[in-house]
């Protein structure tokens, strides 16, 4: 059975062991375990993000939490955007072509950006509003592993809305480091 909470809990509990230890981990992941345990999606979400955010800066949390994405559907995802990158000749045309544009990208003055109408985190789905964009940073990962592959060089991804955060869409910039066509 596929059991999101779990594969989160795991994801989160790697990445704070690798960028600290065990124990740290666990506290941050399961806080006092009896309550984790008893504690709904939503809650689990927001307490765990507090917890990890008060255990590391800014900086570190985003990078801990970029390294928490699931990787779902990945392979399919990566398809398409080597099929539109082989389609295309500059990120303008990347960007404009009819397939981009369903995936919600688009170019803006020679800017790549990801956009979804919706929330894709099933985490997420019961979870009205987050203080903080912490847990969205995973999709920030998500995105960075996914245009790495596909563009063949080193890519920095900022997230610049989030519907759970309170904006009207969850959107991303993809900032390419290299040259992808020749």
């Amino acid at each position: 059975m596929f059991d999101i909470r779990k594969i989160q809990e795991q994801a989160i509990y790697e990445a704070v062991k690798s960028a600290s230890n065990d124990e740290t981990a666990r506290e941050v992941v399961y806080g006092k375990a009896e309550l984790a345990e008893m504690e709904d999606d939503p809650t689990w979400v927001k307490s765990t993000m507090n917890r990890l955010e008060n255990h590391f800066d800014l900086s570190a949390v985003k990078q801990i939490r970029m390294q928490c994405q699931c990787g779902y559907a990945m392979d399919e995802k990566l398809a398409l955007v080597k099929e539109l990158v082989g389609l295309s000749s500059s990120m303008e045309e990347f960007g404009n072509l009819d397939k981009a544009k369903s995936a919600g990208l688009s170019c803006v003055d020679g800017a790549l950006y990801l956009q979804f109408p919706f929330c894709p985190c099933p985490m997420l789905a019961d979870v009205d509003q987050l203080d903080t964009n912490t847990w969205c940073q995973c999709t920030t990962g998500y995105s960075k592993v996914l245009f790495e592959k596909a563009f063949a060089c080193e890519v920095d991804v900022k997230l610049l809305k989030s519907i759970k955060m309170g904006d009207e869409i969850c959107l991303m910039k993809i900032i390419p480091q290299g040259v992808i066509w020749e």
